[in-house]
Order: C-alpha cells, then structure tokens, then sequence
C-alpha cells in the first residue's frame, strides 16, 4: 500500500475504531448502571429488613409517652428498661429454658433427617420414591390442622405443661429437614460408597464414617434454620404451657402485655434481648450456613 491510499484509508480505520471504543465504552456505562442498580435495591432491601428491628431497639430506650413519636434516636436512652424487663418476668430463666428446648429439638432432626436423608438418597427399596412424595406432600399440610391432633395425644401421654411437650414432637425429623439432606447426599459422588463397601464397611459404617462427614454444610443449614424455629415459636408453647417456669421467651412478650394498658418500651426491649442470641447464632455459623445454602440449590442457582 502506497502512501495516497494509506491517506484514503486513514478516515475509515478511525472511524471504525471509533465506532469500536463507543461499543466497549457503551458497554462499561450499562453495566455501571445495572450495578448501581442492584446495589440501590439490595441497600432498599437490606434497609426494609433492618428497620424493624432498629425501630425496636429505639423504642426500648424510650418512655411510655414517647413511643409514637418519629425519632430514630431518642433524646435521653432509657437503659433502666432493660432491668425493668428481668424484675417484671423471670426472662433470664425463660431464655435458658428456650435455649434447651432448642438444642434438643436440633440436635433430633439434624440426626434423624441425616438418618432418612441418606436413606432416601442411597438406599434402594420397593416404593421409595412414592413414600418420599407422600412423606414431602406433608409440607403442604398447614400447622393449625395438626395443632389439635397433637395436643390431643400430648394430653394422653399426660405430657400437658411439662417439658416433653416442647421436645418430643419435633425431636424425630421433618420432611423439609429430610428433603434439605436427601439433597445433599445426592451430591455425593457414589464411588465414595463403592469404595467403602468394597473395604467391609456396613451400611451405617458408610453413613456414618463415609458420607456423613461430607454433608457437614448441610448439616449446619438445618441446625441453623431448626435452631431460629424453635426459639421464635410461639403457638405451640402457647397452647402447651401454663407455667412461668418452664415458659419460653416468646410468651414472656405477652405476659408483659396487660389487659388495659401495656408497657411498650419493656415490652420493646425484651423483644431487643431475645433477638440478641439469634443474632450471635447466625453470626457464629454464617459462613457455613451460606456456604450450605449455596450448595443445596435452595439459594436459587
């Protein structure tokens, strides 16, 4: 190419770089603002979320008279609500008896979903798959319509304001609890099992020592959202129990409630201190729980 026809061309390549650079810059601002975007919707979010609860601890510093009134942040903080919750109700034994019930009903359906999970993922027997849509149809069944039925055989089994009234019914599993590990089991690469049968292991050998240690993400996802169902229960304990002493937190917020007037900057901060161990749960096991609701395919990937 000589000189005059490198001139000639010289407006055309420009003007297809120009064309080019405007491509790639159009590209860089949409995708600048589709993530402006989505940050502005998460922080909108995010925000819906928070303020409750913030609008709660505001109103636990606040005085009777001032409750209804718009301010976030209260002129004078009223800490002596938060004694006047413990000297009004026995929270502090409230709070322990929750905790406990909530450890044991944990720690049951973590065992016994693993239990039914690895057997509806890994073991082959006649009708498995029908008695696992029958046994997940069950979640489609509304609390009230069971509310009744189990009171019913509580009161035979004379268990009516005592404790095993609290633990037993949701101690042996639940179908999403056995749904969440059947997933994850079903991840599992089965060469996994081959080999440890090849080796003389027995079945609960290969559940146990095999398998299990693998599903450990699923097993925090189920302890986490069993463990937050069962401390912000409130009306099975309500039907169930009668006594202060084996009472859990939830009905403490409404024996603070009176029948004509009701505190609500007591009643705001007891609400504030039961949130407290739900926070310190989440934040202890939050890793492992995103990192299990990532792969269990319920974060919708």
């Amino acid at each position: 190419m000589n000189a005059y026809e490198m001139v000639r061309s010289l407006p055309v390549r420009i003007g297809v770089r120009a064309r080019g650079a405007s491509r790639v810059e159009r590209a860089i601002l949409c995708r600048t603002v589709r993530g402006v975007l989505i940050y502005l919707a998460l922080v909108g979010v995010g925000w819906c979320a928070l303020f409750p609860i913030l609008w709660a601890l505001s109103g636990s510093l606040k005085r009777d008279g001032e409750i209804t009134e718009p301010t976030l942040v209260p002129a004078h903080p009223q800490w002596s609500n938060y004694g006047k919750v413990f000297d009004l109700l026995p929270l502090g034994r409230m709070l322990l008896n929750t905790a406990w019930y909530a450890l044991c009903v944990t720690a049951g359906q973590v065992f016994f979903c693993a239990l039914a999970g690895y057997a509806f993922a890994r073991l082959r027997f006649r009708g498995r798959d029908v008695l696992f849509l029958a046994y997940l149809g069950t979640l489609m069944v509304p609390l009230t319509v069971t509310v009744i039925p189990q009171f019913l055989i509580m009161r035979a089994f004379g268990w009516v304001d005592t404790p095993w009234a609290m633990i037993v019914p949701g101690l042996f599993g639940s179908a999403f609890g056995t749904y969440l590990m059947r997933q994850f089991f079903r991840t599992l690469p089965a060469e996994l099992e081959e080999a440890a049968i090849v080796d003389g292991c027995t079945t609960w050998q290969v559940f146990w020592r095999v398998l299990l240690p693998h599903t450990r993400p699923g097993l925090m996802v189920l302890g986490v959202l069993t463990w937050i169902t069962v401390w912000n229960d409130f009306l099975w304990p309500l039907i169930m129990i009668q006594r202060n002493d084996i009472a859990t937190a939830t009905l403490g917020l409404v024996r603070l409630q009176g029948q004509y007037h009701t505190q609500w900057p007591i009643l705001m901060a007891a609400a504030t201190v039961i949130l407290l161990p739900l926070v310190v749960v989440y934040a202890i096991a939050q890793r492992a729980f995103v990192r299990g609701i990532a792969a269990s395919g319920l974060g919708g990937r």
